[in-house]
């Protein structure tokens, strides 16, 4: 681990340690600079790791890190045609999934929830996107800003504006 991380070791936001968010962000990051240089493997890897460091943080409010590490994977995933894994990823964000920690959770996340209905269409699973779809027209409704995709780092996808 690197110096810096040491020297905040001692330090708290809310119950988590500053240095285990401070791995969690570092990892997303090395995500997102691999995602530009087109490692693909190696940055799902590393978005593997920053969930698993996610679902392990201590629950509290606010959320330690506040960008769900599931949404940019599963953006990942569904840019690489990896839907059904996609469709994984995004049933457990919203917490359809009871073998993740509660606290990471996010029912009712609009960009999960775009995600799964865009899966579950392009599986072809008419009924169960049917539902989602009601629950995502309500979570847009709610929503500040346009929702085109699953991810804010899909926004610029000219395809995922389709979904």
């Amino acid at each position: 681990m690197e110096a810096a991380a040491f020297l905040l070791l001692g330090l708290l936001i809310g119950s988590a340690a500053v240095w285990f968010l401070r791995e969690s962000q570092l990892r997303q990051v090395k995500e997102d600079l691999l995602q530009l240089n087109r490692h693909k493997d190696a940055a799902f890897e590393q978005l593997r790791r920053a969930i698993g460091l996610d679902d392990a943080l201590p629950y509290d409010e606010p959320w330690g890190w506040m960008q769900p590490t599931r949404h940019a994977y599963g953006a990942l995933l569904l840019e690489q045609g990896r839907v059904e894994e996609a469709e994984t990823v995004y049933a457990e964000d919203l917490g359809y999934d009871a073998s993740i920690p509660r606290s990471s959770w996010h029912p009712g996340n609009v960009w999960s929830l775009h995600g799964y209905h865009e899966c579950l269409e392009r599986l072809g699973k008419p009924e169960p996107a049917r539902i989602v779809k009601q629950q995502l027209d309500v979570a847009l409704a709610r929503a500040d800003v346009p929702i085109l995709s699953s991810c804010f780092c899909r926004m610029a996808d000219g395809a995922a504006a389709a979904y």
